[in-house]
């Protein structure tokens, strides 16, 4: 978990402990869960786009040919 963390502060141009203290400061504002409730919502509200973009995918070419 520590490199996980080394490697994610030096991808964003921060000293460890600067990064730490993003992360908390994130998780006591609240700011977290409301980017997690967002993206659920954003989700939930387009899931057809993406089932229909999965299923696009498995559907070999020419199957609905016809």
């Amino acid at each position: 978990m520590a490199e996980l963390a080394k490697r994610r502060a030096a991808d964003l141009g921060l000293s460890i402990g600067d990064y730490l203290a993003r992360l908390v400061q994130d998780d006591a504002s609240g700011l977290r869960a409301r980017a997690v409730d967002a993206a659920a919502r954003f989700l939930a509200e387009h899931q057809t786009v993406f089932d229909e973009a999965e299923q696009a995918e498995r559907t070999p070419r020419g199957a609905n040919a016809a």
